[in-house]
């Protein structure tokens, strides 16, 4: 199935989850087709035709995919397979085309940048410590791995050679002791404390 079907379908499914349980299987599915997308790229930009259309970019480019790889991988880790999901063929394991490279790019860092937000609300609304910090790791991981889309993106789309590093996330350390976590935009959660998982009584 052709990358950017795939990406579009996560983006999607991302949207759509709203218990803790549907947004972490859809975090999960977006971080490994990140990283399987992102390898392919990689692979793609190591082939002559890429690298002179990119002015001689390619191989540089093909290095940037590898690493936004090996952050989703990471991040993937983080979140963790759900156990519920039947073992089945993953969104990533379907990939079969890259269509074209600036398309996939851009819908790839748009994705990376979701599926942290959702595991950012996710992580406010948390009743848990364990749910707390996994969702936090998984953020920080999403968080380099964005930083190198956006590299990766102003490598293989001209039009976008000026476009900036994200900031780094607001939310991304443990919340404030004076600072009740807001649920109330967020996915469906197990009502949570007054103070978030890290703060101190």
């Amino acid at each position: 199935m052709d990358a950017l079907r795939l990406i579009r379908s996560t983006r999607h499914g991302l949207a759509e989850a709203r218990s803790v349980a549907q947004v972490l299987a859809e975090a999960w599915q977006a971080c490994a087709l990140v990283e399987a997308v992102a390898m392919v790229m990689a692979l793609e930009l190591t082939e002559p035709d890429a690298m002179s259309a990119l002015d001689g970019a390619g191989c540089g480019g093909a290095e940037i995919a590898r690493a936004v790889a090996e952050a989703a991988g990471h991040a993937a880790a983080c979140v963790g397979r759900p156990p519920d999901d039947g073992a089945g063929p993953s969104r990533a394991e379907r990939l079969t085309v890259l269509a074209g490279l600036p398309g996939t790019a851009r819908e790839l860092r748009a994705l990376v940048q979701e599926t942290a937000e959702a595991l950012i609300v996710l992580a406010c609304g948390a009743a848990e410590q364990e749910l707390y910090w996994r969702c936090i790791d998984s953020v920080d991981a999403a968080a380099e791995c964005q930083d190198l889309a956006t590299q990766l993106l102003r490598v293989v789309d001209p039009a976008c050679r000026e476009l900036r590093p994200p900031g780094e996330w607001q939310t991304a350390g443990e919340p404030e002791t004076d600072s009740a976590p807001d649920t109330e935009s967020g996915p469906d959660t197990e009502s949570a404390p007054e103070t978030g998982p890290g703060s101190e009584s």
